[in-house]
């Protein structure tokens, strides 16, 4: 399952970002220039302002060893904020990622003991090439805009159909395995250190196969930018437990209470909000557009987690956010077989995750990204698809009598209804409810669908049935996730994939009367 949470830094003064040598790459074989951007996580919560840079003693290491773990979306509905424990960061520039000799990132014992995230590198003369890898990728994303302008066809032709990172006459985008990028002889090294040859390098800093995905990406979020990463973390946990042996203190508050929210903004240095919306398990939603006005008023930036919506239902950068993350093993690939997540948001800050991203490591693989990319084509179909499905059964199961609530945010009777309507263009795929019964009434219920599997996922192909209570909150007593999450052993989480709705909707009915 999934978290809603809200994740908030402190603030310091935006300063110009720099780039490396590194930053600019493209492949031997025709591939045109870009920006590489640096990147948080599929992850929820390892999210970077441009300068929150100071981290405590062990910070790199720790992470560089917790950004391999899976990302298994367990979470609650509540929004989170957060602060750093530690003074202003002493420099304003990210090291080189391309750079292997250690003096390009400060000492770990730095100030105050601090590991110290950015160096005072002098990049003066990379503006030029990044004013050109930038007016390209600008030329390229309008050229998109202008030919395609239905989420259906930029699901399937952005980043591919005018071109991308290598060379090809295929009509699918070829898998490029490889880990590192050939130079033809040494002075064409130089130049690329000196900015002026583009090369991912090394593949820990780019893929052609990836890059294509992350244009496509952009282009349905809307966004200037998009980072794919392999992996992240059990948010619940991660921010329960981990982010407090980082020095950063976590304010956790209802997704529904905005006061909670305007007297946290006030009372603390937040530097970031972040939040699911629709929330997991319950799908509450948060309404995007006021929640980024109060957090901009108060110097915080807003990340939204839109993984139970999907770029396809949801624009949640046009509704003012400043970053939107999904968890691509969900809706976005769709179909149960491959792990990784994005980020996506201005290139100013997606540059910033990006760099320290080469860092910690979490490269997405190239096989990965071309199932991602196949997967993306068929987006909006399979998306609609369980929109009309997951809206119909959420209305009969409303009215079933061994049915005591239902939690779908296209029901009138959900307490963001209204919220939904304005900045949604479709509900999900997933439907929560309430059995009429105890736990082992409800495992009986689960136990006695034939269709859907028994898993801890959602949004593919396939139906997905769980019981939060076992399923994501086993580790928790009764009266604790009960009533600290609201998790209640009856309560059932749907993800409906695409098969028949009378299918489904007989095998729901016939397992309700069982019970």
């Amino acid at each position: 399952m999934a978290i809603s949470s809200a994740l908030c830094l402190p603030s310091t003064p935006h300063s110009k970002p720099y780039f490396s040598a590194a930053d600019c790459r493209s492949s031997d074989s025709g591939a045109r220039p870009r920006i590489e951007m640096p990147a948080a996580s599929s992850l929820r919560g390892v999210c970077a302002s441009p300068l929150i840079l100071r981290f405590p003693p062990n910070f790199v290491r720790q992470l560089s060893i917790k950004a391999r773990r899976n990302c298994s979306n367990i979470g609650l509905a509540q929004i989170v904020a957060a602060s750093w424990s530690n003074g202003p960061p002493a420099f304003d520039g990210p090291p080189s990622a391309a750079s292997s000799d250690a003096s390009a990132v400060p000492d770990a014992a730095g100030a105050a003991g601090s590991a110290i995230v950015g160096g005072g590198l002098d990049h003066s003369d990379v503006d030029l090439a990044v004013s050109v890898v930038q007016d390209a990728k600008a030329s390229a994303v309008s050229e998109t805009a202008a030919l395609f302008s239905s989420d259906g066809s930029l699901a399937v032709h952005a980043g591919e159909r005018l071109g991308r990172g290598i060379t090809t006459d295929s009509i699918t985008t070829p898998i490029v395995n490889t880990s590192a990028y050939w130079f033809n002889n040494s002075d064409e090294l130089i130049d690329f250190k000196e900015n002026r040859h583009a090369s991912f390098e090394y593949g820990r800093y780019g893929n052609p196969t990836t890059q294509a995905l992350e244009e496509k990406m952009s282009a349905l979020e809307r966004a200037e930018s998009t980072l794919f990463v392999s992996s992240g973390m059990k948010t619940r946990i991660f921010i329960q437990s981990e982010l407090p042996k980082m020095g950063i203190s976590a304010t956790v508050i209802d997704p529904g209470d905005i006061e909670s929210l305007k007297s946290t903004l006030e009372q603390n240095n937040v530097t970031l909000f972040f939040t699911e919306s629709p929330t997991n398990p319950f799908l509450r939603c948060i309404d995007i557009e006021l929640v980024s006005r109060l957090c901009h008023n108060n110097g915080a930036l807003v990340c939204i987690d839109g993984t139970f919506a999907s770029p396809v239902n949801q624009k949640a950068l046009a509704l003012g956010a400043d970053l939107v993350l999904h968890s691509a093993t969900k809706f976005i690939a769709g179909h149960n077989d491959v792990i990784g997540g994005c980020i996506s948001g201005s290139e100013e800050l997606i540059s910033k995750i990006r760099l320290y991203h080469n860092v910690v490591g979490g490269v997405l693989n190239p096989n990965a990204a071309y199932m991602i990319l196949r997967g993306m084509k068929t987006l909006h179909l399979r998306v609609h698809n369980q929109n009309r499905t997951a809206l119909r059964m959420a209305q009969l199961l409303e009215e079933h009598p061994k049915i005591i609530r239902v939690y779908y945010p296209g029901l009138p009777s959900h307490p963001e209804h209204h919220i939904a309507k304005r900045q949604m263009t479709g509900f999900g795929g997933v439907v929560s409810f309430e059995i009429a019964g105890d736990l082992n009434m409800t495992k009986k219920f689960v136990d006695s669908l034939k269709i859907p599997y028994i898993a801890p996922s959602f949004g593919g192909c396939e139906s997905i049935v769980d019981q939060p209570a076992i399923m994501s909150y086993w580790d928790l007593s009764r009266p604790e996730r009960t009533a600290k999450y609201g998790i209640k052993d009856n309560l059932v989480r749907f993800s409906f994939g695409v098969e028949g709705f009378e299918d489904l909707k007989a095998d729901i009915l016939k397992a309700l009367e069982k019970i």
